[in-house]
């Protein structure tokens, strides 16, 4: 009988390949880490963009990038490639943690998430309001929803910063007013961004959403099998007149929270066929071939230990902290400093308004509504939540980045006013980070203090 290598017979070069790849893995979870990579592409965007090399850069994004099929054939700027195919992944990673806060999270109980749901409604209306105290124009009050949205991984990178002296349920609270406030930056996205509605594309989507559940009915379990149906689902929202990134909430939210029903559970599945294959490995050596369909069995059996949407969103979610968003700011956050007219009445105010609405709006929001609400009886701190931590949350909600960005470019047409915006909303959540971070590392300070003395 062969034996199979031991770990010290292995070559040194595949050791350290191991060690690599194992460090690499745990480096890529690190949330801190993203929001750091994430930082690091806006600021490379925006040096490039004000650069000598500046012409390269608004060239590339304007690259065509086409895909056919016969006569068909559809083509679109790189730009356009990024931020409506692209972003859909991310918006589909959003959909899922949605969906997972509604089934076992925060959101999952009504009394437990209604300080969180105040806050953010809080945190949006207070934003909006001083952007439209500040704009009064028409063409200018269009960008009242750019400070309202709060950046996920940004913000709880920075929260990742101080450490673990910040109570553990001050990252739940933050993770679910965030999620909140992604479901309304979803809901205006849809209602207040998109054109005049082209009602057949609905028909499309719905046909894609029609063959997404009709898979999840017969127990399809592998994710690569609703690619072409999620396609469907985007094209139709395009057709619509809608931005097609809301194809990712939709299949995001659609994500199943329990693993595909079997007849044999898939613990004990993964028993039973690793005890058959164990007790093959004298036969398996004379004939590789009589493993194939048990090791097939055993994979389909790991897959379904954990739910499609713990699974998926575990899958992607490395690809969109590292990939996805550092790109999306890459294109998006390069702001010609000279293209922008600042001594014009109209491109002044948009930015500082984003920029004000996010740093003071955003605490404001949060910390008054939050007040308000545990005042009147009708809510209270969640266990291990002070107002200490209210006020960091409050603070960090201030990151608005790929949201704000996004919807920024939604709202303004014109790029005298889209520069202004996108600056506003880098200068806001890069004050909102550093005020956050500021404050986070006094509160944890003083929590330490209070837990020695």
């Amino acid at each position: 009988m062969n034996q199979h290598p031991s770990r010290q017979d292995l070559p040194r070069a595949q050791l350290l390949a191991e060690r690599a790849f194992t460090t690499l893995e745990r480096f890529l979870h690190i949330e801190a880490i993203s929001g750091i990579v994430l930082l690091i592409a806006a600021a490379v965007a925006l040096i490039w963009a004000n650069s000598s090399f500046a012409h390269s850069y608004h060239a590339l994004w304007h690259t065509p990038l086409s895909i056919g099929f016969g006569n068909f054939v559809f083509a679109q700027s790189l730009h356009f490639w990024i931020n409506d195919a692209l972003m859909t992944v991310f918006f589909l990673v959003v959909g899922m943690e949605i969906r997972r806060e509604i089934h076992e999270g925060a959101l999952s109980n009504l009394s437990q998430a209604a300080l969180p749901m105040a806050a953010a409604v809080g945190g949006v209306v207070v934003p909006a309001l001083i952007y439209l105290a500040l704009n009064s124009e028409p063409v200018r009050q269009h960008g009242w929803a750019v400070p309202t949205a709060t950046d996920i991984a940004f913000a709880v990178g920075v929260l990742a910063l101080l450490g673990r002296s910040i109570p553990s349920n001050v990252r739940v609270y933050l993770l679910a007013l965030a999620i909140i406030d992604d479901i309304v930056a979803v809901l205006i996205i849809a209602f207040f961004y998109s054109g005049g509605l082209d009602y057949s594309g609905f028909a499309v989507a719905a046909l894609g959403v029609a063959v997404v559940l009709s898979l999840q009915q017969i127990g399809i379990g592998s994710a690569y099998a609703y690619v072409g149906p999620g396609a469907v689902v985007w094209i139709g929202l395009l057709m619509t007149g809608a931005h097609p990134t809301l194809a990712g909430v939709v299949l995001g939210l659609m994500t199943p929270v329990f693993p595909v029903r079997t007849r044999e559970r898939p613990m004990d599945a993964v028993s039973r066929i690793t005890k058959e294959l164990l007790g093959r490995d004298g036969d398996a050596t004379k004939d590789m071939s009589l493993l194939a369909h048990p090791l097939r069995q055993l994979r389909l059996a790991q897959r379904e230990l954990l739910p499609p949407v713990v699974r998926v969103q575990m899958a992607l979610h490395p690809w969109v902290a590292y990939g996805v968003m550092p790109l999306f700011a890459l294109t998006n956050a390069g702001v010609s400093l000279g293209g922008i007219d600042l001594s014009a009445e109209g491109p002044q105010w948009i930015m500082f308004g984003v920029a004000l609405a996010l740093v003071a709006g955003k605490p404001l929001g949060v910390v008054g509504v939050s007040w308000l609400m545990v005042r009147l009886g009708l809510c209270r701190l969640p266990l291990g939540v002070s107002w200490g931590s209210i006020c960091l949350i409050g603070l960090l909600a201030g990151i608005g980045f790929t949201m704000s960005i996004f919807i920024a470019m939604l709202a303004f047409a014109d790029e005298n006013l889209l520069g202004a915006a996108k600056l506003g909303v880098l200068l806001g959540s890069l004050v909102a980070a550093l005020l956050g971070l500021g404050w986070g590392m006094a509160y944890a300070k003083q929590l330490k203090a209070a837990q020695q003395s």
